[in-house]
């Protein structure tokens, strides 16, 4: 068992990577082409958007798959409730479309981009046939991870060919949402392996209601806790300049999010499998592992990333060409980024209390009440810095207002799991990852202070270019090495299955 979350994680984990690595090149290409109003007009109809498309959805997903779990191994049952909660779903969508469109016809502002938003909405009105909680359900991560970087490919490709000035913003929008009709596309066709769509058994909706409204609600309010920053952004700057200083800045840490967001569609279904089990060893030893992972990776990330913001950001906007001549825009990204890069922790391990805690315990009232109090404290401080205190610079009050906000909701989910997660974040495994990331930070910011001196003949675009790699590249090295020296749980883990290994072929 624990080989194949291993496995599911290494799988996982390379998905992501590549599809991080497609990020990297479309996204800067985005931000070039569209410039900083049209990408952040963009930015800020995709979340409109998204709230809607939580309607759609309905909590539906976490709650597929902590249910599909129980009954995977009986195809006659894990039929009946994906039938059943995918006819829920349908009714959501059919709902969500219609109440999306009667808002955008009564909001003036809203009215001006509605062509974008009823684009858009093809993601949810499309996604209601992804059955992509089915396949989590079933740990088919090798399926997951082919189609996506398939899908996402392809999709990189045509950004590049068809996306080259401000007026192609709908071009962009229709190849964002033709990954996810592909995706439904190819689900459906799989889905048949494992599922029968025939009615052989009645369905029991009223099981579902209750749980699914709870999870609804936790998932609006955290669509709401995730959107608030860059929804009063908008409102506040009618330019939406700062806005797309907003989104260039969050991309990196969205990056690193995603990627532990990704590796919970490897531990929630198994979390859920041990506690509905009663099997508290393994659970609490999961979260463990699950954590040692998050920390492993996030930690270097905030070190590095808050370091290199201004390459980062300059990368990612596209902001200068090849040979270091301005383009302009995106002024205020890597303060934004700097201001949010401890998100990537507090963000990440909430994540998990929540997928791999919270969920599987049916205890979702208290990530529900901690995004609650977030979405009402983020929604003050973002106004408050964002139009008063920081009026010339507002992205930065946002980010300052979303900062604090994560980090006190962070602080109330470790207080109520207290039992769980003690010995998981607080040990001496996270010590040996600090002290690591200590030298980190000491050989990243003396080479990123020698990089301009000894190549001081390079472009500032490429000069990025050496920096981010190179120091990349030292900073990986020297970061598993001295995990390695010091026995750190994820490193020697694999060290000692590879001399076991070893052992038993001599």
């Amino acid at each position: 068992m624990k080989d194949n979350t291993r496995i599911n994680v290494i799988v996982n984990l390379v998905r992501t990577l590549v599809l991080t690595l497609l990020s990297f090149i479309t996204f800067p290409w985005v931000c070039r082409a569209l410039q900083d109003s049209a990408l952040g007009t963009y930015t800020w109809v995709m979340t409109f958007v998204s709230y809607f498309l939580i309607i759609a959805k309905i909590g539906i997903p976490n709650l597929a798959v902590r249910e599909c779990v129980k009954v995977r191994d009986n195809k006659e049952l894990l039929s009946n409730k994906v039938q059943a909660l995918f006819i829920l779903q349908g009714i959501a969508t059919i709902l969500s479309f219609g109440l999306m469109t009667a808002v955008v016809f009564i909001v003036p502002s809203l009215r001006d981009v509605s062509s974008i938003a009823f684009i858009l909405s093809l993601n949810f009105l499309t996604g209601a046939f992804s059955f992509e909680w089915v396949f989590i359900a079933l740990e088919k991560q090798f399926y997951m991870s082919v189609r996506s970087i398939a899908t996402l490919s392809i999709s990189a490709i045509l950004t590049i060919v068809f996306v080259t000035n401000p007026g192609d913003i709908y071009i962009y929008a229709f190849i964002s949402i033709g990954y996810t009709l592909v995706t439904s596309i190819i689900n459906m066709v799989y889905l048949r392996k494992f599922v029968s769509l025939r009615k052989t058994l009645p369905y029991d909706f009223k099981q579902y209601i209750k749980p699914m409204l709870v999870l609804f609600s936790v998932t609006m309010v955290l669509s709401l806790y995730n959107q608030t920053d860059t929804f009063i952004l908008g409102f506040i700057d009618p330019s939406k300049s700062q806005v797309g200083s907003y989104s260039v800045g969050i991309k990196g840490i969205d990056i690193i999010i995603g990627i532990i967001s990704n590796l919970g569609t490897v531990f929630i279904p198994r979390s859920a499998y041990y506690y509905s089990k009663e099997n508290k060893f393994f659970f609490k030893n999961l979260i463990k592992y699950s954590m040692n992972i998050c920390m492993f990776i996030v930690i270097p990330a905030i070190v590095t990333m808050i370091i290199l913001s201004k390459p980062i950001c300059s990368l990612i906007s596209g902001n200068t060409d090849l040979v270091g001549n301005s383009i302009g825009g995106y002024n205020d990204s890597y303060i934004v980024l700097m201001t949010l890069g401890t998100m990537m922790l507090t963000y990440s391990l909430g994540e998990i209390i929540y997928g791999q805690v919270l969920l599987p315990m049916k205890q979702e009232k208290y990530y529900l009440i901690a995004l609650l109090l977030g979405v009402l404290l983020n929604g003050a401080l973002s106004v408050v810095l964002g139009k008063f205190v920081f009026n010339e610079h507002p992205a930065i009050g946002v980010a300052i207002g979303t900062v604090l906000t994560d980090v006190l909701i962070f602080i109330f989910l470790i207080i109520k799991t207290w039992t769980w997660v003690k010995d998981a974040l607080f040990n001496k495994n996270t010590l040996k990852l600090f002290f690591a990331n200590i030298v980190i930070a000491g050989v990243t910011l003396g080479l990123y202070i020698l990089f301009p001196i000894i190549f001081k003949n390079l472009s500032q675009t490429w000069l990025h270019v050496l920096e981010l790699g190179v120091i990349v590249l030292i900073d990986a090295i020297i970061y598993i090495a001295l995990c390695a020296l010091m026995k750190e749980n994820l490193i020697y883990s694999f060290i000692k299955k590879k001399d076991e290994n070893q052992e038993i072929t001599e």
